[in-house]
């Protein structure tokens, strides 16, 4: 089988770009949240904390469609995709918002940490590519 997210596709998330991850509530409402991006393998993960939206959300309805967009080349540099969060655990959890503020702020540790705050890494499992970048132009 061949990977789901193309050398383009790794190359825009691996920069410090933003991603809108859209997930679903009980009343099939949308919700859609700003999030920083990683990636392992061709699985996409994002760092949330316990409590929030998107967490209650994902953990009833795992289905979910991320979208992110480079904002040097908007119109050529767009990613979307569909998937379902296969995990949500606080393993490992603190560690990845550490290397996520390091890759988005330029600094560690997360400096945005809550009091009691349980950070939250997220594993998306891609089903579908609907919308990858176009690879450079030579």
């Amino acid at each position: 089988m061949a990977p789901l997210l193309s050398d383009t596709s790794k190359a825009l998330l691996s920069k410090p770009v933003f991603a809108n991850i859209a997930t679903v509530n009980d009343r099939c409402e949308p919700q859609l949240t700003p999030v920083w991006i990683d990636f392992e393998g061709d699985d996409i993960l994002f760092n949330t904390a316990e409590g929030r939206t998107k967490a209650v959300n994902l953990r009833k309805h795992p289905d979910l469609a991320i979208s992110v967009v480079d904002p040097a080349d908007p119109y050529n540099s767009v990613l979307i995709v569909r998937g379902k969060a296969i995990e949500i655990t606080e393993e490992g959890a603190d560690e990845h918002i550490d290397a996520l503020a390091q890759k988005y702020l330029g600094r560690t540790p997360y400096p945005f940490r809550q009091p009691g705050e349980k950070r939250l890494k997220v594993r998306v499992r891609i089903e579908r590519v609907v919308s990858e970048p176009s690879p450079p132009s030579s």
